[in-house]
């Protein structure tokens, strides 16, 4: 099989196009026939050097949409389509930048759809990421107000259909004027620039009273968002797009203001049940979500779909097809 192969961290020419044997599938594991894959900031992170478990050589690629090659247990037959995602994929084992994989029954699910494997392969990981984000972390309400940072980014606007459908006021933030079109045409009832202080522009405009704040930038804006919330309004840390893991200094008497909550949604901790991503594909095949796809990438295209990636300012996902 066809393979993209980092052998050491760096630059996006680390990456070889190779042809490795077809890996066979051990007990509780399934073998399937890739069809399409998303790109991830994290694969972003991991190709730099900045995930120190991970071990070289290795195939990135933390997500993937295709066909059952091989169950050994005879549950999934062949053909069935399947997503799969997380639980160490592209990290501790070798993921989905490749024409087939093997992968842990448990970190699969099972589906069914109309839709194009162009579409299906921006899904897997950014409707987990969205959909725990706002209802397992930060359990939205109808009614609320959320406010987006890092609005623009896939999960970001897939985040904002999702809460513009539970019926939630929502205000999405970009760094460019250029961006606000976008965000209003996907759903934002405001838009903000975000100009790393929007505590303050929040603060000006008195009629903006945030309860939830989905973070996407990281821990380089954490602190301004926390103060973006009313009292007892919480702040849920999800992306890093700014490629930041940790806080330097960090004291939380300081950090936090008083009765408003931190959380966070790992979609490798916490995984989304197969119905609520059935119900989800089922959504657009009706027309009710429309995930933003930025652009289609071939494997053999995999050094500029990151060189893309790391230039890219948003706007959807990326997606390859082996």
């Amino acid at each position: 099989m066809k393979a993209a192969v980092l052998r050491i961290a760096g630059g996006a020419e680390n990456f070889s196009l190779e042809e490795l044997v077809l890996p066979a599938p051990l007990k509780n594991e399934v073998l399937i026939k890739i069809k399409a894959f998303g790109l991830n900031r994290s694969e972003l992170m991991t190709r730099k050097g900045l995930s120190p478990d991970v071990r070289f050589p290795r195939v990135l690629g933390i997500e993937c949409v295709g066909e059952v090659e091989n169950d050994p247990s005879g549950i999934l037959a062949k053909g069935q389509k399947v997503a799969a995602f997380m639980g160490g994929m592209g990290r501790d084992f070798d993921g989905s930048y490749a024409q087939y994989t093997v992968v842990p029954t448990d970190i699969i699910i099972p589906f069914e759809s109309t839709l194009s494997w162009e579409i299906l392969g921006a899904l897997p990981e950014m409707f987990q990421t969205a959909y725990g984000s706002l209802y397992r972390a930060l359990k939205i309400k109808s009614g609320e107000t959320l406010l987006i940072r890092g609005g623009t980014s896939s999960v970001g606007l897939l985040a904002l259909q999702l809460a513009k459908k539970a019926g939630l006021f929502v205000i999405s933030t970009t760094r460019s004027e250029n961006k606000r079109d976008l965000l209003l045409a996907n759903g934002a009832d405001e838009v903000l620039i975000d100009n790393g202080n929007l505590a303050g522009t929040v603060k000006n405009k008195n009629q903006f009273k945030i309860d939830k704040v989905l973070e996407l930038v990281g821990t380089t804006t954490l602190q301004d968002s926390f103060k973006t919330v009313v009292n007892g309004g919480a702040v849920c840390m999800t992306g890093m797009l700014s490629e930041q893991w940790s806080i330097a200094e960090f004291v939380p008497m300081d950090y936090i203001p008083a009765t408003v909550n931190l959380t966070v949604y790992d979609s490798g901790q916490i995984r989304i049940e197969a119905v609520h991503f059935q119900e989800f594909v089922k959504d657009i095949e009706k027309g009710f979500i429309k995930p933003a796809i930025k652009r289609i990438f071939n494997l053999d295209e995999i050094v500029a779909a990151h060189h893309f990636m790391e230039s890219s300012s948003g706007g959807g996902k990326i997606v390859v097809l082996p």
